[in-house]
C-alpha cells in the first residue's frame, strides 16, 4: 500500500488533510534518474499555509467527479518568499521526482519540449532521432514540473504550453507523438509580480496563459512567522537576536511594499538573508561587541541597492539601534 503523507493546518482552523503518496515503477526506463530527482524534506521547512492549499487541491482533485479538470497552480511572490521552496516540499511530501525548469527568455520552445537529430548509425550514415525536451521528459512521468519564472517565457514557450494547460491536457510534438497528462503528474509555476521593481526579464503574463493558472499571492512572514523559522532552524539562537532579526526584517518588508515612493525601498530583506546569511554572520562575528550590528554590516547591506542604504539604516535605528551585547548562539 502506498505511504500516507498528512499536511496540517497551521492556523489549526481546518482538519489535518491525509494524502497518498506516489510510487514510482521500478520498471520504467528512467527510474533510477526519477528516484534521484525526488527531493529529501527539509527538516527545517515551516509551513506557513501554502503545502495545506497545496493539499486542499489534490484532495479535491482525487475525490472529484469524473471529467474534472486539473487545477495547475502558480505561485507568485517577491524574491525570497520560499515559492519554489514551498513546491518542492511538496514534492517531497508526496515522493514525486521534481522537474525545476526556469522559463527564461532566452529558452526555446524546442530546448523545453524536444527535437529531432542526426546520429551516426554505425555505417558511415546518419538517421533522425527525437530527444525529448525537459518538459516533455518531465511528462512522461511521474512527475511534480515547477516551471519557473513563468512571466519570464517567450510568446512561443507559453503559446506551445497552452493546449497541455487546457481541457486539452496534452502536449503535441512535432514528432506526431501526443503527450497526454497523466494523473501522476502535477504542474505547478511561479513567478515575481509584474511591477516596477528590477525583476529583469519579466512582463504582464498572456491573459489567454494567464488564464490556465490558479493564481495564488505568496506575501512576506509576519514576525511571529520569522521567529518560528529560525528557531526551528536555529534551536541554540537567543531570542534577543530571534527577535531583533525578526523586528528588522517586518519593517524593512513593509517599506518594500509600501506604495508611498517617498518610503518605499527597492530590496526586501528576503528569508536568504533572514534565514542563511544573518546567522552565518552572527556566528562568524560571535565575538563582537555587538555581533548582529556586524553581521547586518557584512551580510546584508551589501546586497541592499545604494539608494536604500539610508532607509536600512532608519530602520535599524528605530527597531534595534545596538544589538544584543551577548554571545548569539547558546
Amino acid at each position: 500500500m502506498p505511504d500516507k503523507a498528512v499536511f496540517e493546518d497551521p492556523t489549526g482552523e481546518e482538519a489535518p488533510i491525509t494524502l497518498e503518496t506516489v510510487e514510482v515503477d521500478n520498471k520504467l526506463d528512467d527510474y533510477d534518474l526519477r528516484m534521484r530527482k525526488i527531493p529529501e524534506p527539509d527538516p527545517h521547512y515551516v509551513d506557513l499555509g501554502m503545502l495545506y492549499r497545496f493539499a486542499q487541491i489534490e484532495k479535491a482533485r482525487s475525490e472529484g467527479a469524473q471529467g474534472l479538470v486539473p487545477l495547475h497552480v502558480a505561485v507568485r511572490g517577491h524574491m525570497g518568499t520560499g515559492k519554489d521552496h514551498d513546491i518542492e516540499q511538496f514534492a517531497a511530501a508526496m515522493g514525486l521526482p521534481y522537474f525545476r525548469i526556469p522559463l527564461t527568455g532566452e529558452v526555446r520552445d524546442v530546448t523545453l519540449i524536444g527535437s529531432t537529430h542526426l546520429h551516426g548509425d554505425g555505417k558511415g550514415g546518419t538517421e533522425s532521432r527525437w530527444e525529448d525536451g525537459d518538459i516533455t521528459r518531465a511528462l512522461r512521468g511521474p512527475a511534480l514540473l515547477n516551471l519557473s519564472e513563468l512571466n519570464a517565457a517567450g510568446a512561443e514557450t507559453l503559446f506551445a504550453l497552452h493546449g497541455l494547460l487546457d481541457r486539452y491536457a496534452a502536449l503535441d510534438l512535432p514528432n506526431g507523438e501526443t503527450i497526454s497528462l497523466r494523473e501522476d503528474v502535477r504542474i505547478f509555476g511561479t513567478m515575481n509580480p509584474t511591477d516596477l521593481r528590477d525583476y529583469a526579464g519579466t512582463q504582464t503574463l498572456n491573459k489567454a496563459f494567464a488564464d490556465r493558472w490558479v493564481i495564488w499571492e505568496k506575501k512576506f512572514p509576519g514576525s511571529e512567522q520569522i521567529q518560528e523559522m529560525l528557531t526551528t532552524r536555529y534551536p541554540g539562537l537567543q531570542p534577543e537576536f530571534v527577535e531583533a532579526i525578526s523586528r528588522l526584517a517586518v519593517e524593512v518588508n513593509a517599506s518594500f511594499e509600501a506604495e508611498d515612493v517617498g518610503v518605499r525601498v527597492e530590496t526586501p530583506l528576503s528569508l536568504r538573508s533572514i534565514l542563511d546569511r544573518l546567522p552565518m554572520g552572527l556566528l562568524i562575528h560571535a565575538d563582537q561587541d555587538d555581533p548582529l550590528r556586524s553581521a547586518w554590516e557584512d551580510f546584508v547591506l551589501p546586497h541592499v541597492d545604494v539608494f536604500d542604504r539610508d532607509h536600512y539604516e532608519t530602520v535599524w535605528n528605530a527597531v534595534v539601534r545596538k544589538g544584543p551585547a551577548k554571545k548569539p548562539f547558546k
